[in-house]
C-alpha cells in the first residue's frame, strides 16, 4: 500500500494575496468618502470633516505606497496580512471616534476584518484581531465626540441601547467569525484530503507504468542478449587460445545473468500490468496477503453460487480502497478478522468484519470524513482518519457503496460493506478514467 503522511496536507501554511487586502482596502476609502460627503453636503448635519478627511488619506496613501513597493500579486506572510487587517480596524475606530462612536451605525464594521482573518487566516491571528476590534468598541463607548445630526433636535440615546450595540458587536464578532472559521476549515481540510487521494492514485498510476516499461525493455533486450549468448558460447568452443576462451566464457555467463534479471523482471510485470484481469479471490487474496503476518487471524469465506466468479481488471483504487479496510481491521481486531465474499450475476459483495471495539455511535455517521480518528489508548498509530477517506472516494470512484456498521449485540466488532454492479466491477477501466 502507498504511504501518505497526514502531515503533508494538514495545516498548510495560509496566504493572502496583497492585491486582495488592497481592493478591500481601497472600497473601504470610497465608501467612507462617500459616506462623509453624503452627511456634510446632502444632510447638512456638522461634521468633522478636516480628521476624518486626513485619516482616509493617510489610508490611500499607505494604499498607492504599497502598490508602489510591492507586487500587487505577491502572497502575504499571515502576519503581513493580519497587520494590514487590524490597521483597518484602528483607521475605522479613528473615523467612529469623529462620528458618534458606537451610536454611528457603521461602528458594524468592526465585524469586516475580523471575518476575513477567520476565512484565510490562521486561528490565533483572527482571535488577536477580534480582541482588538472589541478593545476599540469598548474605548470609543466611553470616548468619543457627538454623532452629527441636526442641531434642532438633537439625538439622545440612552446608555442602555448604547451598551446593547457594544453588546451586539462582541456578540456578531465572535459568533460569525467562529462560524466562518470552521466552514472554512472543513472545507480546507476536505480539499487537502482529496488532494492526497489523487496522489495515491497518481502514485499507483506512475507505478503501473514503470512495471510496463520495464516489461517492454526485458521484451525487447531479450532478443540480442540471446544473440550474444548464442555467439559467445560458440566462440568458446572453437577458440583455441586459452585466455581469449576464458573472456568468452565471462561473456556468456554475464549475458545469462542478464537474461536471468530481465526474465525476473517479466515475472514481476506481468502481475502488474494496468490491463492484467483477475479473479475476485485472488484480488482478495493479493489484498489479504501483506497483514496475515500481525498476530491475527484473517479468514477468507468465498461464498458458492450458480454464477461464475467475477473477473475485473486489476485496479489499484480497489486495491487500495480494500487493502486500506483490512488493514484497519486489523488494526483493531482482538484476534479475528473475516473478510466474506459472495456474488451473483447483479452484485458483487465483500464484508470485512473483526472482533475489536466497534465504532462508536457517535461517529459511525460520520466515518468516511476527512481527519476523523478513533485511537485506542495502547496503540498510537490506530484509527480511522484520512485513510478511510481515501478508501472509501477510490472504491466509490469505482462504483462501489461502502457502509460502515457494527456487529449485532452481542457480538462486537466493525462491519464494513463493499458492494459493486457485477458489471460496473468487470469493465475493463484504465487508471486514467478512475482518476477522472
Amino acid at each position: 500500500m502507498t504511504e501518505i503522511a497526514v502531515s503533508d496536507f494538514r495545516h498548510a501554511q495560509r496566504h493572502i494575496r496583497l492585491d486582495t487586502i488592497l481592493r478591500l482596502r481601497w472600497l473601504a476609502v470610497l465608501g467612507q468618502l462617500a459616506a462623509i460627503f453624503i452627511v456634510a453636503q446632502g444632510l447638512e448635519f456638522n461634521v468633522e470633516i478636516v480628521p476624518c478627511v486626513s485619516i482616509i488619506a493617510l489610508s490611500a496613501a499607505l494604499n498607492l505606497a504599497l502598490q508602489t513597493a510591492a507586487n500587487p500579486m505577491q502572497r502575504l506572510e499571515p502576519m503581513q496580512a493580519a497587520g494590514l487587517l487590524a490597521l483597518n480596524i484602528v483607521e475605522l475606530a479613528g473615523l467612529l471616534f469623529f462620528t458618534g462612536g458606537l451610536q454611528n451605525p457603521f461602528s458594524f464594521l468592526f465585524l469586516a476584518p475580523v471575518l476575513i482573518s477567520a476565512t484565510a487566516l490562521p486561528a490565533r491571528f483572527t482571535f488577536g484581531l477580534g480582541v482588538l476590534a472589541v478593545a476599540c468598541a469598548s474605548i470609543l463607548f466611553f470616548f468619543h465626540l457627538p454623532l452629527p445630526w441636526d442641531a434642532d433636535d438633537p439625538l439622545v440615546l440612552p446608555p442602555i441601547y448604547l451598551v446593547g450595540v457594544w453588546l451586539s458587536i462582541v456578540l456578531a464578532i465572535g459568533v460569525t467569525s467562529l462560524y466562518s472559521f470552521q466552514v472554512t476549515e472543513e472545507a480546507r481540510k476536505l480539499a487537502d484530503a482529496l488532494a492526497a487521494t489523487e496522489l495515491v492514485l497518481t502514485r499507483e498510476q506512475h507505478l503501473t507504468q514503470l512495471d510496463g516499461l520495464a516489461a517492454a525493455a526485458a521484451h525487447e533486450l531479450g532478443t540480442p542478449l540471446a544473440t550474444i549468448f548464442l555467439i559467445s558460447r560458440e566462440l568458446e568452443k572453437t577458440v583455441k587460445d586459452a585466455s581469449i576462451a576464458a573472456d568468452l566464457k565471462t561473456l556468456r555467463e554475464q549475458t545469462q545473468r542478464c537474461r536471468d534479471i530481465l526474465s525476473k523482471i517479466t515475472q514481476l510485470s506481468s502481475t502488474g500490468a494496468p490491463f492484467d484481469r483477475m479473479k475476485l479471490s485472488e484480488l482478495i487474496e493479493e489484498v489479504v496477503a501483506p497483514h496475515r503476518d500481525f498476530g491475527v487471524d484473517i479468514k477468507v469465506r468465498i461464498a458458492v453460487a450458480a454464477a461464475a466468479e467475477p473477473v475485473g481488471s486489476r485496479n489499484p483504487a480497489i486495491l487500495y480502497g480494500v487493502g486500506n479496510i483490512v488493514e484497519n481491521a486489523v488494526d483493531f481486531a482482538r484476534t479475528t478478522v473475516e473478510v466474506n465474499a459472495w456474488w451473483n450475476t447483479d452484485t458483487i459483495e465483500l464484508l470485512i468484519s473483526d472482533d475489536g471495539p466497534g465504532i462508536p455511535p457517535d461517529i459511525l455517521n460520520r466515518i468516511g470524513e476527512p481527519y476523523l480518528s478513533r485511537r485506542r489508548p495502547q496503540d498510537e498509530g490506530g484509527g480511522l482518519g484520512l485513510g478511510v477517506f481515501i478508501a472509501r472516494t477510490l472504491l466509490e470512484r469505482t462504483g462501489a457503496k461502502v457502509s460502515f456498521t457494527n456487529r449485532v449485540f452481542p457480538e462486537h466488532g466493525a462491519v464494513v460493506q463493499i458492494a459493486w454492479p457485477r458489471q460496473r466491477f468487470e469493465a475493463i477501466e484504465t487508471l486514467e478514467e478512475t482518476i477522472g
